[in-house]
């Protein structure tokens, strides 16, 4: 059943090159899947039930396993969010591949595999102040390279103490970001605004003054574990974590 979120759920738990918009905001709950997943499902299983008829008994169970992983795949779970002042949590499911610190921030990127939890979270509380869409490459996820040269959709969330830029990239097998969420939006800690299908990493710009509190090949979990903690934050910051390019505006 669909919920007025837009959300499918189900009881355990046509690829496209454009990100995909979303009005509808997804609410927490129990065990459940995202919509997005539903004909990932659906399909394999028609194919297994008609292979089923003809008695092809191994192709089918091979189908059914792949609408089982597909189920697995587009899973929702619930998600504690930590209570706390100054926190900033993770973005995404992953494993940290790369922190960098220059004259923008600090960076820490996070890769997602076909086995993580693909949604994206909110890692502060705040407005969307600013989407861009960068069309690049399909290249590999896995690569630090992806964070630079491939398609991507970056968010500027800020609150009145800090701004972080965080970017969904796509992968060479995810084909499509989403993006449920618009521009002035306010998110709370930990909200879910988006995914990306399959193999794909996400990146989190933060202001130079904060205190990482995760290292490179940490595992994550969005929404829940904290990569940062805010010190006494001034102005200054507010314009010290964003990209300095232009990037083109993505108009859905």
């Amino acid at each position: 059943m669909f919920d007025n979120a837009g959300l499918f759920y189900f009881p355990i738990g046509g690829f496209s090159r454009k990100i995909v918009y979303d009005s509808c905001q997804p609410v927490g709950g129990s065990i459940f899947m995202v919509k997005e997943g539903f004909p990932f499902i659906i399909i394999p299983i028609v194919i297994a039930l008609i292979f089923g008829f003809f008695q092809f008994w191994i192709v089918a169970a091979l189908f059914v396993l792949l609408a089982g992983f597909m189920a697995y795949f587009f899973r929702d779970p619930r998600r504690t969010v930590p209570i706390g002042d100054g926190i900033i949590v993770s973005a995404a499911d992953g494993r940290v591949t790369r922190i960098d610190e220059d004259e923008n921030g600090k960076l820490v990127s996070v890769f997602l595999s076909p086995v993580d939890v693909h949604i994206n979270r909110a890692p502060i509380s705040g407005k969307i102040t600013k989407i861009e869409y960068i069309r690049g490459k399909k290249s590999p996820a896995t690569s630090n390279q992806a964070s630079f040269t491939n398609e991507r959709n970056s968010l500027t969330i800020e609150n009145e103490r800090i701004s972080v830029v965080c970017t969904q990239i796509a992968g060479i097998v995810a084909r499509r970001i989403v993006f449920w969420s618009k521009l002035g939006d306010e998110l709370e800690l930990g909200q879910k605004f988006g995914m990306i299908k399959f193999s794909s990493r996400t990146d989190l710009l933060l202001p130079a003054g904060v205190e990482l509190m995760v290292k490179i090949g940490d595992r994550v979990v969005g929404g829940e574990t904290i990569i940062a903690k805010l010190s006494e934050i001034n102005p200054e910051f507010l314009s010290n974590n964003r990209p300095e390019a232009d990037l083109p505006a993505f108009h859905p």
